[in-house]
């Protein structure tokens, strides 16, 4: 869809991601929001200096871990993206750890124990939380999240909206009513493309 709106579209494989070995994956310990964040916008960076991409005219996009993207992307990496869309983006880390615990009560189940490595050590988790860093969000941010996520609970969304509001930074945000994670209701999802779309043509024109 971008690319055909004339954009340049950049698909990093960042430390962390699956495809690449299980080194590149264990890679990704302790580096959510971290150097896993900044693969990204190294990325960007190498383009650059390719005289592919302009520097002032660079967005970022991404849905599930790409909207966590996003959102780190505009708050703790600032000045590298004119404008950030996140797709079901997790917002704050520890209500996400607490809402992963809400069914077990425990921390050693194998699905925690997995967030825990690649989170790194609880005391940096604010620092790496997007709605922690609101204040520091270096341009506008669009938040779109279906009300029946149960992977990443719209509450990250609605997380990241308040605090951008209070910190008094631009915030846009649209919920699809019964839309899950994976974005299964085909109608809703072409709708949010749309959106996405429009936001990025506004705030950033290919």
């Amino acid at each position: 869809m971008l690319a055909s709106r004339g954009y340049a579209v950049l698909q990093p494989n960042y430390r962390g991601s699956s495809g690449n070995g299980r080194a590149f994956m264990d890679a990704g310990n302790g580096e959510f929001g971290r150097k896993m964040q900044t693969d990204l916008s190294d990325g960007v960076r190498y383009l650059v200096a390719q005289g592919l991409v302009d520097p002032k005219r660079v967005a970022i996009l991404g849905a599930s871990y790409g909207g966590y993207a996003a959102l780190a992307g505009a708050t703790l990496d600032p000045g590298v993206y004119n404008c950030a869309v996140s797709i079901a983006g997790l917002s704050d880390v520890g209500a996400f750890v607490n809402y992963l615990l809400e069914s077990t009560n425990n921390m050693d189940t194998p699905a925690i124990v997995a967030w825990r490595q690649v989170l790194g050590d609880k005391s940096g988790w604010d620092a790496i939380s997007p709605a922690s860093q609101a204040a520091k969000a270096s341009c506008p941010i669009l938040l779109m999240h279906g009300t029946d996520d149960t992977v990443v609970p719209i509450h990250q969304s609605q997380r990241m909206e308040s605090a951008l509001k209070a910190a008094g930074k631009p915030v846009e945000f649209v919920t699809y009513k019964g839309q899950d994670h994976w974005e299964t209701i085909g109608s809703a999802r072409i709708e949010m493309m749309k959106t996405a779309l429009a936001f990025l043509q506004k705030y950033n024109p290919a």
